[in-house]
């Protein structure tokens, strides 16, 4: 390898890593909230109760002991065809 070619690897590695830290910040900065019911089987972010270990394995769309994150204050608001998200796990 030459001077030149490692120069070239390193400014591609840093543009690289730019782009990933600048996208960053946007999604750090908005505060999440877990909403349980909304999500649909297998799409579930984490918790999906007995019998399922964490994300994607919520066995049935709106379960309600499955939640995903979304945006602070949008949970409740969330409309499904079982009825709104909440913030607490709910018996379906």
């Amino acid at each position: 390898m030459n001077k030149t070619s490692i120069a070239a690897g390193s400014i591609a590695l840093a543009a690289i890593a730019a782009t990933f830290a600048l996208g960053a910040p946007a999604h750090a900065a908005d505060k999440m909230e877990k909403c349980y019911g909304i999500s649909k089987a297998g799409k579930n972010d984490c918790a999906a109760g007995p019998g399922t270990s964490c994300a994607g394995t919520s066995t049935r769309d709106y379960q309600g002991n499955a939640w995903k994150l979304v945006k602070e204050g949008t949970c409740v608001k969330t409309q499904t065809p079982k009825g709104k998200g909440s913030l607490t796990p709910v018996k379906r």
